[in-house]
């Protein structure tokens, strides 16, 4: 089957007839429908996944601009075409920090990498990135676990540096990638509730000035060590200055940290903690984030951009972790409420639960796509539906395109129990009038 054939056959998926969206979202799959779900994915993979590829467009000299130097200005709305293969090429590498993790609670190598750093990315599904792994990462819980849950650090993500000598040239400067997955422990989950504020220690800022403030539990995951494990925040810098020891000072090179979910706000405490860690290097530190979390505070927003990290945050309409923890007081008050008098925003500004957001936004919708039910919650969530989102958004005028290229293989198979009863009936017909056609 070509290339050609995939794409028209999803094209041709969107046939007159009852929206997709609006099958029953709280009909439950028997077992043997799951079965047979999975089952049919297994027949259909030979034949649809030649399509999965990432598509790649020569950045040159406009690569600062793909990472944020004008903020992103005339790239998301409509979404230009470099900057959305951009998008999905980091969103491959957040994809790869979950493939390779154990997620098997009964194996003795629970919550570690699978796969060793050479041959990651290659049985992670990107064989021909031009990057190779150099260090694997753990995050360590501050929460002291009960007797039933002792091990309290966890592979979370992965430093890659770029060194293929033409990806390099397509890319206009050497790049090195931080990729997290989200949430995968239970200690994580205890983590992440952690909600209330709480003041970064050691900032650049004069003592006698408001300090900025961060998600205690996400800023104990970044910080926390144990006696086995360095904390996340050592091993980052520990790695991004032997690349920097190591690379060609006359050469550009960046830092790029994107991740998913609890990932997302692991990769803005990172590109923070570089920044200050290497003040004086000229890297370019970037933040591509998946269905992030709040972090902190409106002081370490400005913090951030006083630091000139770039910060582009992908946003589903409809996931609920983006709007969570706390509530954000922008210049009309309570966000999405009616507006405050100036004396109580101002009060309410050093709470412990009032946050700002941080960066750029790239706002898609889950109700926009006819393969997506915008009141799953798991999956408005899901990474591999931002990817599909991200695909097929055009702009805020037309936000989804009919020809999306992305192959929604992956979709099914990531979110098999809510997607797969809408579209796979239609499609399994569909492939076999296409391959039985002229016979």
């Amino acid at each position: 089957m070509t290339r050609m054939d995939l794409r028209s056959l999803q094209v041709r998926l969107k046939l007159p007839g009852k929206p997709l969206a609006q099958s029953n979202p709280n009909k439950s799959l028997k077992p043997s429908c799951k079965a047979q779900a999975s089952a049919s994915l297994e027949m259909l993979a030979p034949q649809l996944r030649e399509g999965t590829g990432i598509r790649k467009g020569k950045l040159g000299e406009r690569w600062k601009e793909y990472q944020g130097s004008k903020n992103w200005e005339g790239l998301l709305d409509p979404l230009e075409e470099n900057m959305r293969n951009e998008i999905l090429r980091y969103g491959a590498f957040v994809q790869a920090a979950y493939t390779s993790f154990n997620f098997d609670p009964s194996s003795p190598s629970y919550a570690s990498c699978k796969f060793s750093e050479s041959s990651m990315l290659q049985l992670c599904g990107l064989p021909e990135t031009g990057y190779r792994v150099t260090r694997n990462l753990h995050a360590t819980s501050g929460i002291r676990p009960p007797h039933f849950l002792t091990k309290r650090s966890s592979y979370i993500g992965y430093v890659a540096v770029c060194q293929d000598e033409e990806e390099i040239t397509r890319l206009g400067r050497r790049d090195v990638v931080i990729a997290y997955r989200g949430t995968a422990t239970c200690l994580e989950w205890l983590d992440n509730l952690r909600s209330m504020l709480t003041q970064i220690p050691n900032s650049t800022l004069e003592c006698d000035m408001p300090q900025p403030k961060v998600e205690s539990g996400f800023y104990s995951l970044y910080t926390s060590q144990d006696d086995t494990c360095p904390s996340l925040s050592e091993e980052v810098i520990d790695e991004v200055g032997k690349i920097l020891r190591t690379s060609d000072s006359t050469k550009p090179l960046s830092i790029t940290i994107t991740g998913h979910s609890l990932g997302a706000a692991l990769a803005v405490l990172t590109a923070c903690d570089i920044r200050a860690a290497f003040p004086s290097s000229p890297i370019s530190i970037t933040v591509i984030s998946f269905g992030g979390p709040r972090v902190g505070d409106r002081l370490f927003s400005q913090h951030l951009e006083n630091q000139g990290i770039k910060i582009l945050r992908i946003v589903n309409t409809h996931d609920v972790v983006t709007r969570v923890p706390g509530i954000v007081i922008d210049d009309t008050g309570v966000k999405g409420h009616a507006k405050l008098p100036k004396w109580l925003m101002t009060g309410l500004q050093g709470m412990p639960w009032v946050y700002a957001e941080v960066g750029q936004e790239l706002r898609v919708s889950s109700e926009d796509s006819p393969y997506l039910n915008p009141n799953d919650f798991a999956m408005c969530h899901d990474l591999e539906a931002y990817l599909h989102l991200v695909d097929g958004f055009l702009s805020s005028a037309c936000p989804f395109r009919a020809t999306v290229k992305r192959d929604f293989l992956q979709l099914l198979a990531a979110q098999a129990t809510t997607v797969w009863c809408k579209v796979l009936p239609r499609y399994m017909s569909i492939l076999y009038r296409t391959m039985t056609a002229g016979r």
